[in-house]
């Protein structure tokens, strides 16, 4: 990901007041063949703006956004309590921490154990691989995007995604595992999937509206200097592939997207969060209340604060992250990253023993409460 500058104009809409004719001093009847004409030029006139104002309305109205309700406490502790800290770290986070490049044999190696992973989960996901070969300034390299969805045929989809390539660096230099960036949140992410395991597999067989998808992108990093040609492979094929592929109840699978969820550069110590995209801050407020109610429940660790991750306010700039092609496409996004980042991004140091785990397992709690609560589990 690349950190910019932030800056966009707002438009407002001005009220209009509306001009009053002032009333005739008198009435007077007009002969039929005189009121047709007028009667016909107002019905034309009148059917002339309403199509205008529609149209209007239409491009500037958001489509309402889903209902959903909380968790009692009894239910909450019941679904951190499915959270297993020493599974995320031991079965899910170190088979990530490699030097996994694309097109390296680490890649391969993680490509192939999150496939593995999602497909023994009972609730039985859809994977699949999505496979291509892009010209890069290393020349001609594979690329693998790995996509998950847990029912295939609902209409909507609450779609949590990452990457799992590590950046490249010259083979002389130090290896770099990228924990942070992004190891933790693709541990995160099958994590959720196994301890919501069972809610989501009868959520499955109740044909729920919306499921759960989950997507793993290879060739986030730049190869040798950040562009819009070097820089989210994975995501710009992707992004691509589901604006033309059709989905069943819908037109196609990126207009199923109901909201992306993009994880980045978690996993080191204090961590802050920003609504970046007005369209998703009411998503990005309820993470703040998740966060809240956690706190005053007694069950975030090293959590001295109400709110310490969720911040208000406007964030420190944009940045640029595999989101980038879903929301040119319309996605409602809500950028999960910490800004500023992590000391350590794009350093050697970015390895397991530099992670701060009571943060990564108070962001499990609350991103797992926040499924459970969207998802209706």
């Amino acid at each position: 990901m690349r950190s910019g500058s932030r800056g966009r104009s707002r438009l407002r809409l001005g009220e209009r007041g509306l001009l009053e004719s002032p009333s005739p001093p008198k009435r007077r009847l007009l002969p039929r063949a005189q009121l047709l004409p007028l009667l016909l030029l107002a019905l034309a006139v009148g059917s002339a703006l309403y199509t205008i104002w529609s149209g209007w309305h239409r491009g500037t109205e958001e489509l309402p956004a889903p209902v959903i309700g909380s968790l009692s406490e009894a239910q909450l502790r019941r679904v951190i309590g499915q959270l297993d800290p020493q599974r995320l770290w031991s079965n899910y986070l170190r088979p990530l921490l490699v030097v996994r490049t694309p097109g390296s044999p680490g890649s391969l190696q993680v490509r192939k154990f999150l496939e593995a992973t999602l497909r023994t989960l009972t609730a039985g996901w859809h994977v699949e691989l999505d496979p291509f070969t892009a010209s890069t300034p290393l020349g001609l390299l594979n690329f693998g995007n790995v996509v998950a969805t847990l029912d295939r045929g609902a209409a909507r989809h609450l779609t949590l995604a990452c990457h799992y390539d590590s950046k490249f660096f010259p083979p002389s230099s130090a290896p770099f595992v990228g924990a942070t960036d992004s190891a933790v949140p693709c541990a995160l992410l099958l994590e959720l999937a196994q301890a919501l395991d069972l809610e989501l597999s009868r959520a499955k067989e109740q044909a729920a509206p919306v499921t759960l998808q989950l997507l793993f992108l290879d060739g986030e990093e730049a190869l040798k200097e950040w562009g819009p040609n070097d820089s989210l492979y994975g995501s710009r094929h992707l992004a691509q592939v589901m604006e033309s592929a059709p989905h069943s109840p819908g037109p196609t699978r990126i207009q199923a997207i109901e909201l992306f969820v993009l994880l980045d550069l978690l996993g080191a110590p204090h961590p802050t969060f920003y609504s970046h995209f007005p369209r998703t801050a009411r998503w990005f407020h309820r993470l703040r209340s998740i966060e809240k109610r956690l706190h005053r429940l007694n069950l975030l660790q090293a959590h001295p604060q109400e709110v310490m991750y969720f911040q208000p306010g406007e964030p420190p700039g944009s940045v640029e992250d595999d989101h980038v092609p879903f929301l040119r496409r319309g996605v409602p996004v809500l950028h999960l990253i910490s800004t500023p980042f992590p000391s350590v991004w794009h350093t050697p140091a970015d390895t397991e023993a530099n992670l701060h785990p009571p943060t990564v397992h108070n962001l499990s709690r609350i991103l797992a409460v926040f499924l459970a609560e969207y998802l209706g589990l």
